[in-house]
């Protein structure tokens, strides 16, 4: 895979280069009655690799994945403990919406108008561009609604700032009806440069739309069983099919240099150690021997979970060889990163398959998730994988749903955003809450709470929002349950 990186690098120089270029006179901005932070004709190629050079965040690093990652228990805090303890947070989304959904629309947008959609084309077929911009669009959508419930989002994108806040429940139909339509969009046009990802492989990009649709539609089921079931069907029954092998998953290779896999960046270039791999997830590796913990973190001295500063350094300092998060072989500045993968699609379908809303042998599925997820590791071993499946805390002769979704959490690691989530709305595994943050001990949060900018920026919508999610009298609790989670 480490061929891409070399590609990698020259699409970023060259869009980088390409972007400069275009903006190098005043009069390429336009007159001042125009947007000032839209270029009239901008280089669609290099507002996609911009878009996927940033797409690891969703896997490791950005602020929805870290607080994300601490809630599922995936990480633990190693000094400054108040996110794992569950202080506030105030996270903004001014910066998705300015940038890389503000880059897909556009993208839309140029490729859409008959006045530009000529110049576009020269990146790329047009329907292969729109396709491919509002698939990342959704996933980023699904992000945002996640972690915070009802966003701005139909007149988004369009120029006006004071938005109104739509209902989730409104949201969710449109995002999957977007995949389902931006995978038939495809044409047999020219691969859209670019594309840092898949190379411009339409199939590939199908089968991510596909998936995407496959996991958001477990999600639903819960709040709306029925929906979740045949949207599930709809997405196994798409003729591209979903991601099945791990030559497939959707997954950024770094080339390293200035574009360093973000978990080196973090440790070994910004020399931060802030984060451990928890103990939740190394306790649970240990004792059913799975070999994913010699993927997972640098050892498996996994860190307590939730501890107060002064226990957490009392433990960092006794405990010099707690883990960090992956082992050293599986973060190297030109490592991949993997952001949707086969092992999470098959143990959806295992999920399917057991709650009957999809044909087949569910230990095939789920077997076959264990698997992939080993293989994507680099820790597979024939006999090692039969004696953990085999395993009375592995196979599905009881509780098979339950171990259907610990498996998931597994497989999501280290994606905070899909894991707590999944955790959400399948409550495994049954995660305890930080001890000793009150009596009784404050729960998990069950979303974020709307950040400053958008009381500062858009208070009326704003406001009327953060109503919506009061709990204990508390407008905007993080307690409050998103639409899927009730």
């Amino acid at each position: 895979m480490k061929k891409r990186n070399v590609i990698l690098t020259a699409m970023m120089a060259g869009s980088l280069l390409t972007t400069l270029s275009s903006c190098d006179k005043f009069e390429d901005f336009g007159s001042t009655n125009s947007n000032p932070n839209q270029t009239t004709a901008p280089n669609t190629a290099a507002l996609l690799t911009n878009t996927l050079s940033g797409m690891g965040g969703y896997a490791w690093g950005n602020a929805y994945t870290t607080n994300g990652a601490l809630y599922a228990q995936y990480m633990s805090e190693t000094q400054y403990t108040d996110a794992s303890r569950y202080a506030t947070p105030t996270i903004n989304w001014t910066g998705t919406y300015t940038g890389p959904l503000l880059d897909l629309q556009n993208t839309i947008d140029f490729n859409s108008n008959a006045e530009t959609a000529a110049v576009a084309a020269e990146n790329g077929s047009n329907a292969n561009q729109i396709a491919t911009a509002r698939i990342l669009k959704a996933y980023i959508y699904w992000v945002l609604t996640d972690s915070y419930g009802d966003i701005p989002y139909f007149e988004a994108l369009k120029g006006d700032g004071a938005l109104a806040y739509d209902n989730q429940s409104e949201i969710y139909p449109d995002l999957i009806k977007e995949l389902k339509e931006a995978a038939d969009q495809f044409d047999g046009g020219a691969v859209y440069r670019g594309d840092i990802i898949y190379g411009g492989d339409v199939t590939k990009w199908k089968k991510f739309a596909n998936s995407v649709r496959l996991l958001m539609a477990m999600r639903l089921s819960k709040v709306n069983a029925g929906m979740a079931q045949a949207e599930v069907a709809s997405a196994l029954s798409h003729p591209a099919g979903v991601i099945e092998s791990n030559a497939d998953n959707f997954s950024l290779d770094y080339p390293g240099g200035i574009y360093n896999h973000p978990i080196y960046q973090y440790y070994m270039i910004t020399k931060r150690f802030d984060y451990a791999l928890s103990k939740t997830v190394t306790d649970n590796q240990v004792a059913y021997n799975d070999r994913r913990a010699e993927a997972f973190g640098s050892t498996t001295v996994g860190f307590p979970y939730g501890l107060e500063r002064g226990d957490a350094v009392t433990f960092a300092n006794t405990n010099t060889n707690w883990a960090w998060v992956f082992a050293e072989d599986q973060r190297d500045m030109d490592d991949e990163i993997v952001i949707l993968s086969a092992s999470q699609v098959w143990l959806t379908i295992a999920e399917a398959r057991q709650r009957t809303w999809a044909s087949g042998s569910v230990a095939d599925a789920y077997n076959t998730g264990i698997r992939l997820s080993w293989e994507q590791w680099g820790v597979f071993d024939q006999t090692d994988y039969n004696n953990y499946i085999a395993s009375a805390n592995v196979n599905l002769s009881s509780n098979a749903l339950i171990k259907i979704h610990l498996q998931q959490w597994l497989a999501f690691f280290p994606n905070g955003t899909q894991g707590w989530a999944n955790w959400r709305r399948t409550g495994v595994p049954a995660l305890t809450p930080a001890p000793g943050t009150g009596t009784p001990d404050l729960p998990i949060p069950r979303r974020l709470p709307y950040g400053p900018d958008e009381f500062n920026l858009n208070k009326t919508n704003a406001d009327a929002g953060a109503d919506k999610y009061t709990v204990g009298g508390v407008k905007n609790s993080q307690n409050a349950r998103v639409w899927w989670d009730n």
